[in-house]
């Protein structure tokens, strides 16, 4: 294989996330800011399960991480109302949130997102996995569906974020190779 994948402490690698997460979203340098503070909150959540793959040079060519579902942050509680108009309330309840999974654009579609999702995904003690990904016909939205995640709500707006999401949800297990 030309890349492995591990465990990571995510605090200690904040950084190289979110270097990842700009070469995939290609971030602003403001953006970046905000999100390396977030990811660095991220870190300090009870239960935060975080991993990274790595090229044979050693270097991050993705990651993942999430914990299970807090209803009085701020991601849940933007949805909430969203998932409520469909009747899906009940999902933020017993849910693992994936809350990053980015994978460097020339790494994409060698399975390194689809690693990384099952292995964070796997041995919770959560009934269902929810995130949010753009909406629209995308590699990661391709992929989710690929492995069993369905829409259950599209569109949502995140506060100062123009761009429709879907949040997207799967019951445990994954459907993964």
């Amino acid at each position: 294989m030309e890349w492995t994948c591990r465990l990571i402490d995510l605090a200690a690698h904040a950084d190289e996330t979110v270097e990842v997460q700009a070469l995939a979203f290609g971030l602003t340098d403001d953006e970046i800011a905000v999100r390396r503070r977030i990811v660095q909150r991220h870190a300090q959540f009870p239960q935060v399960r975080a991993l990274a793959a790595f090229s044979p040079d050693g270097r991050m060519i993705g990651f993942g991480y999430g914990y299970p579902n807090l209803k009085d942050q701020w991601w849940s509680m933007v949805i909430e109302p969203y998932l409520a108009r469909v009747g899906h309330e009940d999902w933020l309840d017993d849910a693992f949130v994936v809350t990053e999974l980015h994978v460097l654009p020339r790494w994409q579609g060698r399975g390194v997102g689809r690693t990384l999702l099952s292995l964070l995904c796997q041995g919770q003690e959560r009934t269902r996995i929810l995130l949010s990904a753009v909406e629209g016909d995308t590699p990661a939205r391709r992929l989710y569906t690929g492995v069993g995640f369905v829409d259950l709500a599209v569109p949502v707006q995140f506060p100062g974020n123009a761009t429709p999401y879907a949040v997207m949800g799967a019951e445990l297990p994954l459907m993964v190779d």
